[in-house]
């Protein structure tokens, strides 16, 4: 039996998110400034193609899938990432008191920071128009923003939990560590359930989120598309 999470991007668009993105029956897609992400109802070529109509002809676009081996022709993979889907499952932590004063809401105002920020940490796909997911907080050391992280696709119960990054002269600092606590007992506290995505490689991220309670529901690929 599938589950909601096997296709977070399209029940996303369905839900709480759809009014970032446009699309179909078959066919859904963020706007590109919000997020390069799209989704199909079914992998069936009839909605591959339905896709690569409505993508402009330099346009990227990513698709997550439990699947190794998705064939989405005719648009071609220009890369597929290994990666896991994490679901907290542990118990909620109350945030440190210096963290309530630390971390700060971040906004519109701070988006040419946060660009930035994800440029040098390179946290996943952040675009101009991605705060418009919500949710994104921060932490400052002299008057520069050093970590972040934010929500992104919410869906029936579930809420993810995205651009979770610091600056590499801050690493080490617990900062994330600070961030995800804040973020999960926020998530929680409005009875959804936080969960996440992080590439399979990428193991000091993925041992951090299952000693704060995540643990990997299942396998996800992370396919950039192209025409």
């Amino acid at each position: 039996m599938n589950h909601i999470l096997d296709k977070p991007i399209w029940w996303a668009l369905h839900d709480d998110c759809k009014h970032l993105g446009q699309g179909s029956d078959q066919v859904k897609i963020f706007h590109p400034e919000v997020a390069p992400f799209a989704a199909v109802s079914s992998d069936t070529t009839d909605n591959f193609q339905g896709l690569y109509e409505r993508i402009q002809n330099e346009q990227v676009v990513v698709m997550f899938s439990p699947k190794q081996d998705l064939d989405p022709a005719p648009l071609n993979i220009i890369a597929n990432i290994p990666g896991i889907q994490m679901v907290f499952e542990g118990k909620v932590e109350a945030s440190e008191p210096e963290s309530l004063t630390e971390i700060v809401e971040l906004g519109e105002a701070q988006i040419p920071e946060m660009l930035a920020l994800s440029q040098i940490a390179q946290p996943g796909p952040f675009s101009k128009r991605t705060i418009e997911f919500g949710g994104y907080n921060g932490i400052y050391r002299v008057e520069n923003l050093v970590a972040m992280l934010g929500e992104r696709l919410r869906t029936g119960q579930f809420t993810e939990i995205s651009a979770v990054c610091t600056h590499p002269d801050y690493a080490g600092k617990g900062f994330a560590r600070k961030l995800l606590t804040h973020i999960v007992g926020k998530i929680t506290a409005e009875g959804r359930v936080p969960y996440l995505h992080v590439r399979l490689d990428n193991t000091g991220a993925i041992e951090l989120y299952r000693k704060l309670g995540f643990v990997k529901r299942s396998d996800m690929n992370f396919y950039v598309l192209k025409k």
